[in-house]
């Protein structure tokens, strides 16, 4: 009888690392960017904060998350969480609550008073952030957080930008607001109220600063020409929500007409309604699906009672009426006049047609390039003028809260290189963690939790907050919902179903090895991966 044939190879010989003519490829673990991460504007590494959230360490995950964005309980109100839209668990069911987990943080922080950790050492640079909108206090935040002193220069009577002179109470409480903002000044950031910045260069020279942030906000309201009569009341959609700020409400009249289709307008037309407006009626001269506010807001506005005219045109204004004239759309899908009007009882017109960022501030600046209203930046938010940079609303289009976050947080790290004599560059990003890459058998079906909802009463009558938040419970619940897709959460899979043995356990958080002295390649571990945290690679000969 013939024994069987075995070899024993030396762990130093090149054969060793080769299984032989079977294997082609061979497994690598890898960490891929996770499609949330991917899609946040304001840069939060979404997937490790929900890691320390599903563990239960509200505390840990927060931190983790305010390592890029210092406003975690604002953006869980405000923010249109592209996060969620490029979720890969909506394939499977529905996408991760992030915005709903982010919000429940945000106001355990609160609750809880945590604060952030105190500053780096002190570097003996200072700068000026102009602005205290979302951009400003971002920079601020990450820049004290470098050791640098920072001084906040603010034209408005509060801090907050367009979150508090833009975003309705019912959607962002100011209380939340003024904490998180308290928390950024508590770092030892500056904060100088009504001071208008008119001479930049002098501003940085006579206050010593080594570097500038500009985060002026869009806060001048684009004006549309149509004749109106001396009765008539015409205002803008940005005076009517800062005026909400003030001591008196702005007064609307019983007919409030709103032209645009922004989620500004929305704002206004839903702010009027519990004003105690008995109409309230946004005209848009397009269609609803080419609407730029977003659809869960419009679904809001008609829950709460507003009306909306598509496809119509305000031609004049007279007293107490407005002549609007119907659209057509052509052949192209554009909405053409149609030559027919009719006529609507209006008490007040209110012009909701985007805004400008006021840069007057810039015009002695030399260096600095301005086209089409936004400033011009590098990659690395600076300016044509060595030392300053710019962010948010007067350098970009897409005008969010987080957007100008992101922008902040990218501006303070570039702003910290510049003032070390060196240029800020961001680590290389990952392959993405797509769908397919997935095994989804081992995840079972858990619909998204849906956070409750004021009842529409209060909502036409009151500036409570519309969504409400979720508990713990659901906060927990929800975190645990989250894939980790792209990256091992040392589930064993591979460990269980590898036919040879060849995976090897580090030990609790150090993951796994392969011994490619027993690997075959056969990529059942890369099969059986839940996350898609491993791939073949073909051999090198």
């Amino acid at each position: 009888m013939n024994k069987p044939f075995a070899i024993t190879l030396d762990p130093g010989s090149s054969l060793a690392n080769h299984t032989g003519s079977w294997r082609t490829y061979r497994p690598v673990y890898l960490d891929r960017l996770p499609p949330c991460n991917a899609t946040c504007p304001a840069g939060e590494n979404i997937q490790g904060w929900l890691f320390h959230a599903e563990s239960g360490n509200y505390e840990k995950a927060w931190r983790a998350l305010t390592e890029n964005n210092p406003l975690p309980a604002v953006m869980g109100r405000v923010c249109y969480h592209p996060c969620e839209g490029a979720c890969n668990r909506q394939h499977l069911d529905e996408a991760v609550g992030i915005n709903s987990v982010e919000r429940f943080l945000g106001d355990e922080a609160i609750k809880r008073g945590w604060k952030f950790d105190a500053p780096a050492a002190a570097s003996g640079r200072r700068v000026l952030v102009v602005g205290a909108g979302p951009a400003g206090l971002s920079a601020a935040y990450q820049l004290a957080r470098m050791g640098h002193q920072v001084l906040i220069v603010e034209a408005g009577p509060a801090a907050g930008g367009m979150m508090r002179f833009g975003i309705p109470k019912y959607r962002l409480p100011r209380d939340v607001l003024d904490a998180e903002i308290q928390r950024i000044l508590d770092l030892g950031v500056e904060l100088k109220l009504d001071a208008r910045v008119d001479d930049l260069d002098a501003a940085i020279k006579d206050g010593g600063f080594d570097a500038c942030f500009l985060g002026v906000g869009a806060h001048i309201a684009k004006r549309a020409y149509i004749p109106a009569g001396d009765a008539s009341r015409v205002l803008d959609a940005v005076s009517v929500l800062r005026g909400m700020e003030g001591e008196e409400a702005p007064l609307l009249g019983r007919r409030v007409v709103v032209y645009g289709g922004g989620n500004t307008a929305i704002d206004v037309a839903r702010t009027a309604r519990r004003l105690g407006a008995e109409e309230s009626i946004i005209v848009y001269r397009r269609t609803r699906e080419k609407m730029p506010a977003h659809d869960f807001e419009v679904e809001e506005a008609l829950q709460e009672g507003v009306q909306m005219k598509w496809l119509s045109t305000i031609k004049e204004a007279g007293e107490g009426e407005l002549m609007v004239e119907k659209m057509a759309l052509d052949e192209n899908g554009l909405p053409q006049p149609t030559g027919e009007y009719e006529t609507i009882a209006a008490d007040s017109l209110v012009l909701a047609l985007g805004q400008d960022a006021d840069l007057s501030l810039l015009e002695k600046v030399p260096g600095l390039v301005i086209d089409k209203g936004l400033v011009q930046v590098d990659a690395g938010m600076m300016t044509g003028r060595p030392g300053v940079f710019a962010g948010g609303d007067m350098a970009n289009t897409e005008r969010t809260v987080t957007v100008a976050v992101g922008h902040g947080k990218k501006a303070a790290r570039a702003i910290d290189a510049w003032l070390r004599g060196e240029r800020y560059a961001p680590p290389p990003k990952a392959e993405l963690a797509t769908f397919e890459r997935l095994n989804t058998w081992y995840y079972s079906d858990a619909p998204k939790t849906m956070r409750p909802v004021l009842d529409i009463i209060r909502r036409q009558s009151t500036f409570e907050e519309v969504l409400g938040g979720l508990d713990e419970g659901n906060a927990l619940f929800e975190a645990r919902r989250c894939m980790s897709c792209g990256n091992c959460f040392e589930c064993d899979n591979c460990y269980g179903v590898c036919p040879d043995n060849a995976v090897i356990k580090l030990g609790p958080g150090k993951r796994f090895e392969f011994n490619y002295d027993y690997c075959k390649g056969c990529g059942v571990c890369v099969a059986e991966c839940p996350c898609g945290a491993i791939k073949m690679v073909a051999e090198e000969n």
